[in-house]
């Protein structure tokens, strides 16, 4: 053989795009998403986890209010005005409008000797009294000022752990930080769903019941509204 001689190259049966390789590509695809879905996924559902249990929980206790004894608990208190306070509350009373909040000092005073913090939200002022309500998740209370005579009357009431746990479900009276936490709260369920639904549709070839099981969780309470709620 000549030292000048070269082996003759060899080239690939398959085309540069072969079936093959379409293949290859498809199933890289597939792998990526999974595992970004996967991630979502198990991140949403770590966020949600606490919240969704006491939201499922207390949506059994809403659903069945009588199952569970309450256990309502009123308390009241009175009090008076040092005169300085009486007379500062009656200046006050004479240019007041019908609803603003009571003054930072005295609710100060009221909070150290109440036991509580009082509401900075506005108050009636009006037919010689000062009405403040002050609504609670899992119960109520409220503080009455007569002007004239500075006697103070305060009740709170709490209807027990279950219906502190329901308000909070429902939302009544927490505030709008609670609030915005529902509102983060329900995006989070919602990527949580979403890409469990996706994860359910990239192995719904393998698994043929994937498909018929979410139509079932779909027409099972459709089926109930069309047909029990009249």
């Amino acid at each position: 053989m000549s030292p000048h001689s070269t082996t003759p190259t060899t080239t690939s049966s398959q085309p540069a795009n072969s079936p093959a390789d379409g293949r290859a590509r498809s199933h890289l695809r597939r792998s990526w998403w999974l595992r970004q879905l996967m991630q979502w996924h198990w991140v949403s559902s770590a966020v949600c986890l606490i919240g969704m249990l006491l939201f499922a929980l207390t949506g059994i206790t809403l659903n069945h209010p009588n199952a569970l004894p309450a256990s309502t608990v009123t308390k009241t208190q009175s009090l008076t005005l040092a005169a300085a306070q009486q007379n500062a509350l009656a200046s006050l009373a004479q240019t007041a409008d019908p609803l603003q909040p009571l003054p930072r000092d005295l609710r100060r005073w009221l909070g150290r000797n109440i036991g509580q913090p009082i509401s900075r939200a506005d108050a009636e002022w009006e037919h010689g009294e000062v009405y403040l309500a002050m609504p609670r998740p899992g119960g109520d209370a409220w503080l009455v000022i007569d002007i004239d005579t500075g006697a103070v009357e305060f009740e709170h009431t709490h209807r027990g752990s279950v219906a502190w746990l329901n308000d909070l479900h429902k939302g009544r009276n927490t505030g709008p930080v609670w609030s915005l936490f529902i509102d983060v709260f329900a995006v989070a369920c919602v990527i949580f769903t979403l890409s469990g639904l996706f994860i359910l549709w990239l192995h719904a070839r393998q698994r043929p019941m994937v498909w018929p099981l979410v139509a079932a969780g779909a027409l099972i309470p459709l089926l109930i509204i069309l047909l029990f709620m009249h």
